[in-house]
């Protein structure tokens, strides 16, 4: 029952974490930069924490510190920012396949320091088909992809982050509350973006975006429901199923994504796209047995 909970939990957070990239691109077409999104995601997020988890500062050691540093960097900045990035070099179709190798990477990542977390073999059939699945869902009735070295390699590179994060979160997640762990995250995440700002692009939100009611809407949902709400509650999911398992419900994603677009954004589904929605959840669920 206990991992029925976590399982469920996933799903939600997979969900809402689907209708993120929605949510970002209202935003962005009102003019807001990617990093400023983050920037002001996390900011929000983390005083929304400081609210429910406050007495405490810093962890029993510098070691752990530095692993929350860490997470911080790999779940947070560095993983919008090359995520983000890649979608300026490349296409999106690109970054959306690319970035969902994560369970993969996780499973790879987590098995060469964990020999408990190793797929067996009928666990890495069910993620490769998954995998299969998104590809048929991202690509959705277009069968050509445009190689950009750069684009890609950064697209990848936000996925290979992903994977740390579930690593140091599975050697962390033992020690510390889920929300002291969650408020460090947000904070190291807003500290290691400030470089960005220094040195490549100042913060360029404007009192006029903030104004309109559709950014304000999009940022509460991306910071108190997508951020507070959801890193939480994977954080405690993680925990409860483990690290490969619950990465697994990530390639659901793309398909939330798809559904959520076509909703708001009037985006066609083709039956290349059902296709691969059947074979992503026949391959996930594989995977989770």
């Amino acid at each position: 029952m206990r991992h029925v909970w976590g399982y469920i939990g996933a799903l939600v957070v997979v969900c809402i974490w689907g209708s993120t990239f929605v949510s970002s691109k209202v935003l962005l077409d009102v003019g807001m930069r990617p990093a400023d999104i983050f920037l002001v995601r996390f900011v929000i997020a983390y005083i929304c924490m400081l609210v429910i988890s406050h007495r405490r500062l810093f962890a029993d050691n510098w070691h752990d510190e530095f692993v929350l540093f860490l997470l911080g960097i790999m779940g947070g900045s560095l993983y919008f920012l090359t995520e983000n990035m890649a979608l300026c070099h490349s296409y999106a179709t690109n970054v959306s396949i690319l970035v969902s190798t994560a369970p993969l990477l996780t499973a790879l990542v987590c098995s060469i320091f964990y020999r408990s977390e190793r797929m067996k073999g009928k666990q890495v059939i069910g993620s490769l088909i998954a995998f299969v699945g998104v590809i048929l869902v991202v690509l959705n009735g277009q069968l050509v992809l445009h190689l950009n070295p750069l684009g890609d390699l950064l697209a990848l590179s936000a996925a290979l982050a992903w994977a740390f994060y579930s690593l140091f979160m599975r050697r962390i997640m033992g020690n510390y509350s889920m929300d002291f762990i969650t408020r460090k995250i947000f904070a190291y995440g807003i500290i290691s973006i400030v470089p960005y700002f220094l040195f490549v692009e100042p913060f360029s939100m404007t009192e006029a975006m903030l104004a309109k009611p559709v950014v304000i809407a999009n940022l509460l949902f991306l910071s108190v429901i997508a951020s507070n709400a959801c890193y939480l509650l994977w954080n405690w999911v993680l925990k409860e199923v483990g690290v490969v398992h619950a990465s697994n419900f990530i390639y659901l994603q793309s398909l939330v994504t798809m559904v959520v677009s076509t909703i708001v954004l009037d985006e066609r589904i083709t039956l290349m796209a059902i296709a691969g929605a059947v074979i992503l959840i026949l391959g996930m669920l594989r995977a989770l047995k």
